[in-house]
C-alpha cells in the first residue's frame, strides 16, 4: 500500500513538472503593412467622410491555426480623406491632424494591444484589447475574421473617450447641422 501511494505521488509530481515546463508554441505572424489597409469612416448630421490610415507595424499570434493575440501601431500622421479632392480635402486632413481631433504633432501613433481572444464561430473571433489614441487608453471589443493569411476586423470607436470632442453634441450645445457623431468606424483588411 505504501509503495502504491509513493508511486502515485511520484507520478503526480512528474506530471505537474511536465505540464509546468511544457509550453505551447505561439507563432507570431507579422502583418504586411504595404498590402494591409485601414479605412475610417466618420459621420456628421449632414453626411459622412471616409479615408485611410497606415499601419506602421503589427502582428497576430497563433497557437496552431487559432488566433490568440495581436498588437498594432498605427501611424496617425498618414490619415487622409478619400472622399474629397482639392482644397477641401486638404482642409479636412489638416483639421483631422490638428489638436481639435487627433493632435498628430504630439501623438503621432495610436496602438492596439489584444488582451483576450475568444472564438465566436468558424474563422471568427471576438477580440478585446486596449486601444490608445492621443495618450488615452480604453478597452475596446470588436470582431475579427481570419481566412488563410488574411484577416478583417471591424471596430466602432467612441472618439470622446480619447479626448476628441470637437463638434460633439455630448459636449457642445447648439451645433445643429455642424454636429459630428461621437462614434466612427474602422475597417481593417490585413495580410500576414
Amino acid at each position: 500500500m505504501k509503495n502504491t501511494i509513493k508511486n502515485l505521488a511520484l507520478v503526480a509530481i512528474v506530471a505537474v513538472f511536465t505540464f509546468a515546463f511544457t509550453t505551447i508554441d505561439k507563432e507570431k505572424k507579422e502583418v504586411k503593412t504595404e498590402s494591409s489597409k485601414v479605412v475610417w469612416k466618420g459621420y456628421k448630421v449632414t453626411g459622412s467622410h471616409e479615408g485611410t490610415i497606415a499601419i506602421q507595424s503589427g502582428s497576430l499570434s497563433f497557437e496552431g491555426d487559432k488566433l490568440v493575440g495581436g498588437n498594432f501601431v498605427i501611424d496617425m500622421t498618414t490619415i487622409i480623406s478619400t472622399d474629397m479632392e482639392g482644397e477641401y480635402k486638404g482642409k479636412l486632413e489638416g483639421h483631422l491632424k490638428s489638436d481639435d481631433f487627433f493632435g498628430v504633432d504630439k501623438h503621432n501613433t495610436a496602438t492596439l494591444e489584444f488582451t483576450e481572444v475568444k472564438a465566436s464561430g468558424k474563422n471568427a473571433y471576438q477580440v478585446s484589447g486596449n486601444l490608445t489614441i492621443k495618450g488615452k487608453t480604453n478597452p475596446e471589443t470588436f470582431t475579427m475574421s481570419i481566412y488563410g493569411n488574411k484577416a478583417t476586423a471591424n471596430l466602432k470607436i467612441d472618439r470622446t473617450k480619447y479626448g476628441v470632442q470637437y463638434g460633439s453634441t455630448s459636449f457642445f450645445e447648439g451645433l445643429k447641422d455642424k454636429a459630428i457623431y461621437d462614434e466612427f468606424d474602422l475597417v481593417a483588411d490585413l495580410e500576414f
